[in-house]
């Protein structure tokens, strides 16, 4: 479903855009931040939230691929200096997959009034999906930036961007979503 018009309150959530992701070669880790720049800096120019997520465990469990491991860098978890963290965002640490099982997120946005979500980051079909999944079993609306977001594999992002992330929200360009910003701004 393409993008329609945003809920009043609408935030922007950062999926692990943090030092230790360049590591685990991500080509495009570049350009996803550039473009989450551009939506963080929109949204904080209308006083709407952004919420930067970032990792620093595994959830517990045994599955086929063995335990998942971390870098080991001091720094991996923090959060890449281009998204020119401000005090008024919401600064979200997960030890899952997704944003909201463990953390105060959910909360954090009622308290706000935020009844719509859009999502970038990485990894598509990991971070974003799960934050994704639980936000709409929460009930909020959802729009993906699809153009802000990545997956290690191609073809894994095309899977859920195309087939996937339609049935649960709309999605859209980074272009989209500020255009959308600019046209509630002038209203």
């Amino acid at each position: 479903m393409p993008v329609t018009p945003l809920d009043p309150k609408t935030a922007l959530i950062v999926i692990d855009l943090q030092k230790g992701v360049p590591a685990v070669a991500l080509e495009s880790f570049g350009a996803i931040v550039e473009r989450t720049v551009e939506l963080a800096r929109a949204f904080r120019q209308r006083g709407l939230p952004v919420v930067l997520v970032n990792v620093t465990g595994a959830a517990p469990g045994r599955t086929d691929a063995g335990p998942f491991t971390l870098p080991t860098s001091p720094d991996w978890a923090d959060l890449v200096p281009e998204l020119e963290q401000q005090p008024s965002d919401l600064t979200i640490t997960k030890q899952r997959v997704g944003a909201f099982l463990g953390t105060s997120l959910d909360s954090d946005l009622r308290e706000r009034g935020v009844t719509q979500i859009v999502l970038t980051g990485v990894a598509t079909g990991r971070g974003v999906e799960a934050t994704a999944r639980s936000a709409h079993d929460l009930g909020y609306n959802i729009t993906f930036a699809v153009d802000a977001m990545t997956d290690r594999d191609p073809d894994t992002h095309r899977y859920w961007v195309e087939r996937i992330f339609p049935s649960i929200g709309e999605t859209g360009t980074t272009g989209d979503i500020i255009a959308l910003l600019n046209c509630e701004a002038r209203a």
